[in-house]
């Protein structure tokens, strides 16, 4: 459960503004930006945010520039291929162990909604909603694994994606196969079998990634 903004500390409020800010792209790839432009956005000190940028580098995100602030780094095709490798293999393993496990119809729940919500937002044509309910039945299913190094491995890989993912939503097909893949894997997840959740989970991110990657190299989009 997320922690509400009145009390998050001044160092993790700074956090979750730069982070949102780099993953919608409001500081896109390349960008210097001061220590003191965000401690003036957000009323603080350079302390907390200082340490927040700390936080973001060593997730992947940011290079801090000492006595400037940070970069934002930019994601390459290169980046996004290695960074689908590693989150194609964790949440295909997050998948197998929920399998095993055999969750019940409750815990499942969240799935078949985020599901739901993804086939009403294909009939509507509203692909920011069917991006949104995406990353739920994602992020469900991973914490559904309970583990939790699998689960942080898994979020850093998403976070690094999120840019690349988001400037091609309207570049790739609309996305009928991956809503009836969901579906497939949730079906594999409920009948307890492991092998075939971990093979349609690998398929399912494996034609996802052949998909983006192919839209980057097609309008020479080398960085983000």
């Amino acid at each position: 459960m997320a922690t509400s903004p009145e009390k998050l500390t001044a160092k993790d409020r700074a956090y979750e503004f730069t982070k949102g800010r780099v993953l919608d792209s409001t500081f896109a790839g390349g960008d210097l930006i001061t220590e003191g432009e965000v401690a003036d956005a957000l009323g603080m000190s350079r302390t907390p945010v200082r340490e927040a940028l700390v936080r973001l580098a060593r997730e992947g995100l940011v290079e801090v520039r000492s006595r400037h602030g940070m970069c934002v780094l930019p994601v390459s095709a290169d980046d996004m291929r290695d960074i689908y490798q590693v989150l194609t293999a964790l949440e295909s393993t997050a998948v197998e162990l929920v399998a095993r496990r055999r969750p019940d119809a409750k815990e499942l729940e969240p799935l078949v909604e985020a599901s739901r919500d993804m086939a009403r937002a294909l009939k509507a044509n509203d692909l920011d909603a069917w991006a949104a309910a995406d990353e739920r039945f994602h992020r469900h299913l991973v914490e559904l694994s309970g583990n939790r190094l699998l689960v942080d491995g898994v979020q850093n890989c998403w976070d690094r994606a999120h840019r690349a993912r988001m400037v091609t939503l309207r570049m790739r097909p609309k996305p009928v196969n991956s809503t009836r893949e969901h579906l497939d894997v949730l079906e594999k997840i409920r009948a307890g079998d492991a092998r075939a959740a971990f093979d349609a989970h690998r398929a399912h991110r494996d034609r996802g990634s052949r998909e983006l990657l192919a839209i980057l190299e097609r309008y020479r989009l080398q960085q983000l």
